[in-house]
């Protein structure tokens, strides 16, 4: 009995014993669970500011992109606004220089038919007396210094009309360059916010704690530097174009115009005179391979104002849009008429720029040939349509500025 008793007590004494050694061995499992578990929240908290910090960067380059564009295009707005202010400025003091040239030029005309010195001379000493000598004097300095006011005048608008010129011109080259720049910025952020969306998705995967959760966000984490990927390979793309088209148009400013031989007789001027214009086939002559020198500096590259004053020199360097150049040609006192002619600048005046281009081929009037730059997304110099008709083009009404 008393040996039951004692096996007893040993028996629970050892089972005690066991279950107080497994108690022991779960807490410290569980305590180290918890450090485990606390190590890996610390991780994923470093993780998930690292994110954060990446995401908080691209916004910012993000936001910097989207302010610098709006900036840019309220500018342009403001300098399209400039520029057709100083189109119709230029507009008015070229059709008061037109019309005063006119006025002095048939002075200048009668006086040389009906010698106005000996007339004047005549009309004093005809004079009935003294009083009536001295009126006649006086009203003959009147008229003197009326054209001596008129040329002064012309004087002063045809230095304003080169003012007004030249800030047009600045204006119409900061639209370009602001153009360009929104063309820029567009595939830069393209890739910003490609990155972005796939730093945010990185950041949405470091918080999720569910495995198929992480691994859904993982996919489409891949998929977003995928269209990071492909976003920077177009911007590649885009950069390689431009580096193309700049040399398409260093050869095509290098390249000699060929043109056929044609000859032609200006239209009749207001004064009833007529000008011959000719042009003679050329291939790699010294006269072309000079054209290819001339500066067209002022004007932006690729535009098709650039590209005729790349080819002749006579073109002034300030006329502005293609449909100011009819204005800026007759206040420099060239002829504007509406017949083709090999050599003259053909000027489209539809559209809110128009359009310019050299004439190098005619077999009449509704069929010419022309070397041009920007036609159909084409910014450097070519003859881009062969024999077409320029009076049903989408450009509007053709004129012609005869060199």
């Amino acid at each position: 009995m008393k040996k039951r008793i004692l096996a007893t007590l040993m028996l629970s004494t050892m089972i005690l014993t066991n279950v107080s050694q497994v108690g022991v061995v779960f807490a410290n499992d569980t305590d180290s669970q918890i450090a485990a578990q606390d190590d890996k929240i610390n991780q994923i908290t470093a993780q998930q500011a690292a994110a954060q910090a990446q995401v908080d960067s691209i916004q910012g380059q993000v936001d910097a992109i989207v302010a610098e564009q709006a900036k840019l295009t309220e500018e342009n707005a403001r300098l399209e606004a400039e520029s057709q202010t100083l189109s119709s400025d230029i507009e008015r003091l070229s059709a008061d220089i037109v019309s005063r040239d006119g006025a002095l030029k048939e002075q200048a005309r009668s006086a040389q038919i009906d010698g106005s010195a000996t007339s004047y001379i005549n009309t004093i000493l005809d004079s009935k007396s003294i009083v009536d000598a001295v009126s006649r004097v006086n009203a003959m300095r009147e008229i003197v210094s009326a054209n001596n006011r008129m040329l002064e005048q012309q004087k002063a608008d045809k230095e304003a009309i080169i003012e007004k010129q030249k800030a047009n011109q600045e204006a119409i080259n900061t639209l370009a360059a602001n153009r360009q720049k929104l063309e820029d910025d567009a595939q830069v952020l393209q890739v910003r916010q490609a990155e972005l969306q796939a730093a945010q998705l990185n950041l949405a995967a470091e918080k999720a704690t569910a495995e198929d959760e992480k691994a859904a966000l993982l996919e489409q984490k891949a998929a977003a530097e995928e269209a990071a990927r492909q976003a920077a390979a177009r911007q590649a793309e885009y950069q390689a174009q431009q580096e193309a088209l700049a040399q398409q148009q260093a050869i095509s400013v290098a390249t000699p115009v060929v043109t056929e031989t044609v000859s032609y007789t200006a239209p009749a001027t207001s004064t009833g005179t007529s000008t011959p214009v000719s042009s003679s086939s050329s291939s790699g002559s010294s006269a072309a391979a000079n054209n290819a020198r001339y500066d067209a500096s002022s004007y932006p590259v690729g535009e098709c104002t650039w590209g005729v004053k790349s080819q002749v020199s006579w073109v002034g360097p300030y006329w502005g849009n293609a449909n100011q150049w009819v204005a800026s040609a007759r206040a420099e006192g060239f002829s504007v008429g509406t017949t083709p002619a090999v050599g003259a600048v053909a000027v489209w005046v539809g559209g809110a720029y128009g359009h310019v281009a050299l004439v190098t081929a005619v077999e009449s009037s509704t069929n010419i040939q022309v070397s041009e730059s920007n036609y159909m997304g084409r910014r450097y110099i070519g003859n881009h349509r062969g024999w077409f008709n320029p009076t049903t083009t989408s450009e509007g009404t053709v004129y012609y500025i005869y060199p």
